[in-house]
C-alpha cells in the first residue's frame, strides 16, 4: 500500500505530461484555450436562444465566468486538476435552461471549432468532450428515472 501512495504523484505527473504532449501534437496550447473560450462565449451572447439564458445568469459576472471556463477547459485538456468547480450544481437553478438548448450549444461550439481549431484532431477531441459534458449535464439536470419504469409506460 505504501508503494501505491508513494507512486501516485509520479503517476499523476505522467498523465499530465502525456495529456500535454497529446494536446501540443494537435496544436492545442493555453493560447488556443483562451481563444476558444473567448470566441465561443462571444457567440453565445449574440445567439438568440442561448444569449438571454447565459446573460441572465452571468450579468455582471462575465469576467469571472470566462476565467472559470478557461480553467475548466485547460484542466480537461491538460489533465491539470486545476478546476474544482461543480458544473451540475452551477447549472441547477439557471432560469429558462431546457434540454433543447444543449444541441444549440453544441452546434455553436462546433461552428466555433470549425473556425478556429488548430487541427482536425483538436476539433474532434474538443467536440467529443463537449458532447460528453452536454450529455452528462442533460442527464443530471433533466433525467427522471421514473419515466423509464416499464409499469408507467403506455402499452
Amino acid at each position: 500500500m505504501d508503494n501505491d501512495i508513494q507512486g501516485r504523484p509520479a503517476h499523476v505527473a505522467a498523465i499530465r505530461e502525456r495529456a500535454e504532449a497529446e494536446m501540443l501534437d494537435m496544436g492545442v496550447d493555453a493560447a488556443f484555450i483562451d481563444r476558444l473560450v473567448e470566441t465561443f462565449y462571444g457567440r453565445v451572447l449574440t445567439h438568440p436562444d442561448l444569449g438571454p439564458v447565459f446573460d441572465a445568469k452571468l450579468s455582471g459576472r462575465w469576467p469571472e465566468h470566462m476565467a472559470k471556463m478557461k480553467s475548466f477547459w485547460s484542466a480537461v485538456a491538460f489533465r491539470s486538476g486545476a478546476y474544482g468547480g461543480k458544473p451540475v450544481q452551477a447549472h441547477t437553478h439557471v432560469a429558462n435552461l431546457t434540454p433543447d438548448l444543449f444541441p444549440k450549444w453544441l452546434s455553436l461550439f462546433a461552428a466555433t471549432l470549425d473556425d478556429i481549431a488548430p487541427s482536425q484532431e483538436a476539433k474532434a477531441w474538443f467536440m467529443a468532450t463537449a458532447e460528453r459534458i452536454a450529455k452528462s449535464l442533460v442527464l443530471s439536470l433533466f433525467y427522471n428515472p421514473a419515466l423509464d419504469d416499464p409499469a408507467r409506460k403506455p402499452a
